[in-house]
């Protein structure tokens, strides 16, 4: 905990531009406590913490919360997916929508003759679907739409709509899903 803390207190306080100086004059910690707690050499008190966070005008939760990595590896190998068509049809969460954003970005795969319909979604989602292999059907409205590998298309996605490969070989394609 002392490192993520001391991760904590020197980027919020740089991200503030806040010199040691300045932040040990606005919470009243000393400089050489601040600079051995921003090492993690300094093991700081509840007390001490929130004197910090008070003079850098944030919630204490920011000084002690793991800081989110800056970028995120995703490889499709270590992804569950989710099965439709007994199987055949693999769709893969990449980025699902969690943490409050508005999208997720879906991997799927679809073997030859393989179908999925899927329900509406909320109501305003829009998908975009780029096909890099294959060929892929989409029906929605009532319309059917035939896409090849380098072909993309939106549509709103609060309506019934299906996926079938309508070629012989794999299809893949990538899917955004936009919530508004």
């Amino acid at each position: 905990m002392n490192l993520i803390v001391a991760k904590n207190i020197k980027r919020l306080r740089e991200e503030q531009k806040l010199s040691m100086d300045e932040l040990a004059r606005l919470s009243g910690v000393s400089k050489s406590m601040l600079a051995q707690i921003e090492r993690g050499a300094g093991n700081p008190t509840i007390s001490t913490l929130w004197k910090l966070s008070n003079g850098m005008k944030l919630p204490f939760d920011a000084l002690i919360v793991r800081p989110k990595e800056p970028y995120e590896l995703i490889r499709i190998a270590d992804i569950q997916p989710l099965l439709e068509d007994a199987g055949r049809v693999k769709n893969y969460p990449v980025f699902p929508d969690g943490e409050n954003r508005r999208f997720a970005v879906y991997y799927l795969e679809l073997e030859s003759e393989s179908y999925w319909q899927s329900e509406p979604h909320l109501r305003g989602t829009k998908e975009f679907i780029t096909v890099f292999q294959g060929t892929i059907e989409i029906k929605v409205d009532g319309k059917s739409f035939v896409l090849a590998a380098g072909v993309s298309m939106r549509f709103q996605g609060d309506t019934v709509h299906s996926y079938r490969n309508a070629g012989e070989e794999r299809a893949v394609l990538h899917m955004i899903l936009y919530n508004p």
